[in-house]
């Protein structure tokens, strides 16, 4: 694979700063002494007509005759300079720039027009040299492993394993002041300002494979681009923890909703539940966020979630025990021999248990037994050390002790980490744990919201290796009946559907409803609920009037044709009264539903700005808005997503059997969830759905009442374009048939595939192997493993080949793949076939899949590097329309690529 569209950026070997100068403040001046300083051992070159030498170094008035190798661009000169910069660097051959400059709009409105003119400008421009941009308005970029500030920061960052991300250039001064204190490093650290090109997605994809990068964090005020953003921290998330730091929780912008669902749901619950998806983890306040940093840059690992607290005062085990029952983080049991082992050496008075006082006079040998102990006790997976500076007890020789122990660990080194309580006492013991990179905290609660964040990092990437789910389950529904009945709706000028056609859209995608008769007046209701037989529901049918109840428009359980006539011409004549405005169809008379010991639920779609539909589920009913039990989610869903989904609400309590009711048929409701993912994920005409109430009981489960609201606008023609996690592609499976007559299915690969793409990787012969990935390789390591089965359908694809005979399991006898640049449009792909199944026309079926998929999802250009020696490669690819072009980079491989 070719390396990153960043690695200009990040890794350049020379550096050209557009305003540097000698003027004391200037931002060009910070620049150009922090890279200095840093020890940047690159290209260092000032630019600035109005010199010849600036701090010590030769200046040059353009990059137009340069002699030296320059791969970024740092500009701090005003915006309206910008466009002339960056066609100056493209010509020169610069392929990234760091813009500091503000001027682009974000002012008021006097200047905004102009601003917008010379971003776009520069965007043209980054586009047709081929370009990326960081910036505008932005503090620039670190890389500290080679000496790189291209910031007009105070500080240096330590080299380090933890990368930064921010669209605070302010919070990045902020983290890295207290970075500098504790002694934390960074592999990198962005800070991305307006974002106008490169945004959160494209610097997430190339940190999720940068090798000095362990963990990530990220501060974000705001989203541009769901897919986009998600696509990469998805990606970021499967390599390496990532933990989110988010401002404006309680947006003030957040209108009402008219839908039951939409009143119930906030901007930062959808931001919630897209984070949940993606497998990441999220703090709440910057003390928080520093906390993770610390975990992070420790590097610490965990097999098991069990925590033990070690202590010398009882009051701060109870606090960290209490902490950790708010956080579900579960406590170690002690094994007998551990326990006995501890009754021989610690003081009779000890707490027998977990969290484990060793009483406060206690030493340094008796920390250092405690912990050893503890730590050989298979039960325990992570430790919390905590003491509090009492008479008899030396902190720092306790310190010392601690960490010795946890030096002397070998092999797999379970998590310990200290909070050594107080301050003037305990400043040397901070510092000593600092230099060993133990992670250490102030209070018994920060040391276990830390360990927390590893922990839930660890339960949500069960979330992330969730397949996407399919777009059409096994028995298709009605799509093109449901899109006539949209497309009717809103060519009568109406967005939101009547009770009649919402139920019909239901019915569409297999999810029952209570038979519906719109009767005009209530003459007709009477017929229609002899028809349905008693009891009967009556409901007002007027499609602007959103909420029944509240305007006096249901009754229930009406049991004669009596009763029916008089509530019918009742509930008409009040509701004309009181909302003469309204356009009232008639009544809707449906059959009472029996589903048994029914419970009222409620199912919901709404429409986020930014993440696209969101699925909610609750407790629903009358008093839905008063309870607020809810739990959202992103489509698509599957069974374990349905799973944890309800699991987060009051509801799930009541569908399990209590008192004398039986369990509900929690099939049938797991069933109307996927059903319902299905519907806003192959309609995105779609705006909100509320099914309100869908009645769960032991028999059934049934959507009593429903409404759904289309869009403003029809969708654009990219099918999943609202969505902003791409579905499993379903349709693309196909059968082929070889020049043999052998049939070999072809599929997209999902994250279960890891087994036998492995086992297809051990059975290539060793010369294919080099062939695949040019190096000497016996088998995926687990990260390429995780890479290549859990791919983003929206960016990548891999199709894999099976073939399954007549007395075994399916096995993998081929697979290719594409993988899109981040400039959109281009794509490099990979096809390798098992040594037995080579001539029988495998490799050609695949190649030409790969193709038209590629096609359809708008890439232009097809690419792949491939060893002079591979000639059976070479072949294929001449056959299919592929070029070849020599590679300066390596002088062992070619490079084949087609336009698509």
């Amino acid at each position: 694979m070719t390396g990153h569209i960043l690695q200009p950026m990040f890794n350049p070997r020379g550096v050209a700063i557009f305003g540097a100068s000698e003027r004391k403040g200037a931002v060009g001046t910070m620049v150009l002494a922090n890279l200095v300083d840093a020890g940047f051992k690159g290209a260092i070159v000032p630019v600035n007509p109005k010199y010849t030498q600036v701090q010590g170094l030769p200046c040059v008035p353009d990059l137009l005759h340069l002699d030296q190798p320059v791969d970024l661009a740092v500009i701090a000169t005003p915006s309206v300079s910008v466009p002339g910069i960056l066609r100056q660097c493209g010509m020169a051959g610069v392929k990234s720039a760091v813009i500091l400059s503000a001027g682009f709009g974000e002012g008021g409105e006097a200047d905004r027009s102009d601003g917008k003119r010379l971003m776009r400008e520069s965007l043209e421009l980054a586009q047709q040299f081929g370009m990326r941009l960081m910036g505008p308005n932005c503090l620039g970029l670190m890389r500290p492993s080679i000496g790189l500030n291209a910031t007009f920061s105070h500080n240096q960052a330590f080299p380090g394993k933890l990368a930064l991300v921010s669209q605070s250039g302010a919070l990045v001064t902020a983290v890295l002041d207290w970075a500098q204190s504790r002694g934390v490093g960074f592999s990198a650290i962005a800070s991305t300002g307006d974002a106008a090109d490169l945004d959160f997605g494209d610097l997430l994809d190339y940190l999720a494979l940068d090798t000095q990068t362990t963990g990530i964090l990220l501060y974000i005020e705001g989203i541009k681009d769901a897919r986009h953003f998600l696509s990469g921290l998805r990606a970021a998330a499967r390599m390496k923890p990532v933990i989110v730091l988010k401002s404006a929780r309680h947006a003030a912008g957040s209108k009402a909703a008219a839908t039951h669902t939409g009143a119930l749901i906030g901007a930062d619950d959808v931001f919630d539940a897209a984070l949940t998806r993606a497998g990441v983890v999220r703090v709440e306040r910057i003390t928080q966020w520093f906390s993770a940093a610390q975990i992070l840059a420790s590097s610490l690992s965990l097999r098991g979630d069990q925590l033990l607290i070690l202590t010398n005062g009882g009051g701060p085990g109870v606090m960290a025990t209490d902490r950790a029952a708010d956080l579900n983080v579960p406590l170690a049991k002690l094994s007998d021999g551990t326990v006995t082992a501890l009754n021989a050496a610690l003081p009779a008075t000890w707490s027998h248990g977990n969290p484990m006082d060793i009483i406060g006079d206690a030493t340094a040998e008796r920390y250092d037994t405690a912990l050893r102990l503890s730590l050989a006790d298979p039960g325990v997976d992570m430790i919390i050390v905590m003491l509090t500076p009492q008479a008899m007890t030396d902190p720092t020789a306790c310190a010392q002790a601690v960490i010795d122990v946890v030096n002397s660990q070998t092999g797999y080194k379970k998590p310990v980490l200290a909070c050594w309580m107080g301050e003037k006492l305990v400043n040397e013991a901070r510092d000593m744990f600092d230099a060993a990179n133990i992670p250490q905290f102030r209070s018994p609660e920060t040391a276990v919201e830390a360990l927390s964040y590893l922990l839930a990092h660890r339960r949500n990437r069960q979330v992330l290796m969730q397949t996407p789910g399919p777009a059409l389950a096994e028995k298709y529904p009605d799509v093109a009946g449901a899109r006539m009945i949209l497309a009717a709706a809103r060519s009568a000028g109406r967005k939101v559907l009547t009770t009649r056609e919402s139920k019909a859209i239901l019915n569409a995608f297999h999810i029952p409803t209570t038979q519906t008769i719109l009767a005009r007046d209530a003459d007709e209701a009477m017929l229609a609920a002899e028809s349905l037989g008693f009891p009967v529901a009556l409901k007002i049918s007027a499609p602007t009037l959103t909420h029944k109840t509240d305007v006096g428009g249901v009754r229930l359980n009406v049991r004669s044709v009596q009763t029916t006539r008089q509530q019918a011409q009742e509930m008409l004549d009040r509701v004309r009264a009181q909302h003469p405005e309204a356009q009232i169809e008639g009544i809707t008379v449906e059959r009472m539903a029996e589903v048994g010991h029914a419970r009222e639920l409620l199912l919901g779609v709404t429409r986020d700005p930014v993440f696209g539909p969101v699925i909610a589920f609750g407790m629903g009913g009358i008093a839905v808005e008063v309870l607020r039990d809810r739990a959202l989610a992103l489509p698509p869903l599957n069974g374990l997503l349905i799973d944890r989904l309800i699991a987060q609400t009051h509801a799930a309590r009541m569908l399990g059997p209590f008192r004398d009711e039986p369990a509900v048929d929690r099939k049938s409701l797991d069933q109307i969830l996927m059903r319902v993912s299905e519907l806003v994920c192959e309609l995105p005409e779609v705006a909100g759905i509320d099914i309100n109430p869908l009645l769960a009981g032991e028999f059934s489960v049934v959507a009593v009442d429903a409404r759904i609201e289309l869009t403003e606008r029809m969708p654009i023609q990219d099918p999943y374009a609202h969505l902003a996690i791409h579905p499993y592609p379903a349709s693309f499976q196909r059968e082929i048939v070889l020049d043999n007559g052998q049939v070999i299915k072809v599929r997209p690969i999902r994250p279960e595939d890891a087994e036998i793409e492995q086992c297809f990787v051990r059975g290539l012969s060793e010369e294919t192997r080099y062939f695949r990935f040019m190096r000497m390789l016996n088998e995926l390591t687990p990260e390429m493993l995780v890479r290549f089965t859990q791919i983003d359908y929206d960016r990548e694809m891999a199709f894999i080949a099976l073939y399954t005979p007549e007395d075994g399991e399916a096995v993998e006898v081929g697979v290719t793949r594409y993988s899109l640049e981040p400039d959109g449009e281009s794509a490099e792909f990979a096809l390798v076939v098992a040594d037995e199944w080579h001539g029988r026309g495998l490799g050609s079926h695949l190649l030409e899949m790969l193709i038209d998929y590629a096609r359809q999802r708008g890439v232009r250009y097809l690419f792949g590097d491939v060893l002079l020696q591979n000639e059976p490669m070479r072949q294929l690819a001449a056959r299919t329309g592929f070029s070849e072009q020599v590679l300066e980079s390596d002088k062992d491989a070619i490079r084949i690529s087609r336009r698509l």
